[in-house]
C-alpha cells in the first residue's frame, strides 16, 4: 500500500520538508508515504472568476497527478473528524481492498467542488485553519500513528 499526499504548494520551509522526511522515513516499506508537490496556479487579480480559474487549473494538475486506481481523500476544514482509531480502521479496510490512497491538499482557495465530490472522503484535520504545509507533517505524522497502531508498535498510546 502507498499513500501520496498530493499538495498543491511549493518551496515549503526546511522545517516542513524536515517534518514531513521523519514521518516518511519511519513509515514500514509496505506503507510508503510519498509527496507529490503540485505547482499552485499564478496568482493574478482579483473576483471570484479569477478564483474559480485558479481552481481550475490546480485541479487539472492534481487529476494529472493521480494514480488511475486509488481511493481519494481530500482535506478540506468542512471535511469528517476522524480519530486515529477511526483512520487506522480505514486504512485497514482500504489495505484488504489493495487500493494506493491519494490525500489531497488544495491550495490557497482550496480544492475545486469537483474534485472534492469525486473524493471519496472529505477529511478535515482540525477545527482550526491550518497552514497547508503544516498539514503535510500532520496528516504525515497520523499515518504513521495510524500504521504503528495496526502493527501493535508502542508509538501510539490511548
Amino acid at each position: 500500500m502507498k499513500f501520496l499526499i498530493v499538495a498543491v504548494g511549493h518551496k515549503m520551509p526546511d522545517w516542513i520538508k524536515a517534518g514531513f522526511g521523519e514521518y516518511a522515513q519511519r513509515m514500514p516499506r509496505e506503507s510508503r508515504l510519498e509527496l507529490v508537490e503540485i505547482k499552485p496556479a499564478t496568482r493574478s487579480g482579483s473576483g471570484e472568476k479569477t478564483a474559480e480559474k485558479w481552481l481550475a487549473i490546480e485541479a487539472a494538475r492534481i487529476a494529472a497527478a493521480l494514480p488511475a486506481r486509488c481511493v481519494k481523500v481530500v482535506l478540506d476544514e468542512r471535511g469528517k473528524a476522524c480519530s486515529t482509531v477511526e483512520l487506522a480502521r480505514r486504512i485497514e479496510r482500504w489495505r484488504q481492498d489493495g487500493a494506493d490512497v491519494a490525500f489531497i491538499i488544495g491550495g490557497a482557495d482550496g480544492t475545486a467542488a469537483h474534485i472534492q465530490c469525486e473524493a471519496d472522503l472529505l477529511l478535515g484535520l482540525s477545527a482550526f485553519t491550518l497552514p497547508h504545509g503544516l498539514c503535510r507533517v500532520l496528516l504525515a505524522e497520523q499515518l504513521y500513528r495510524a500504521v504503528s497502531l495496526l502493527a501493535g508498535h508502542p508509538y501510539h498510546r490511548d
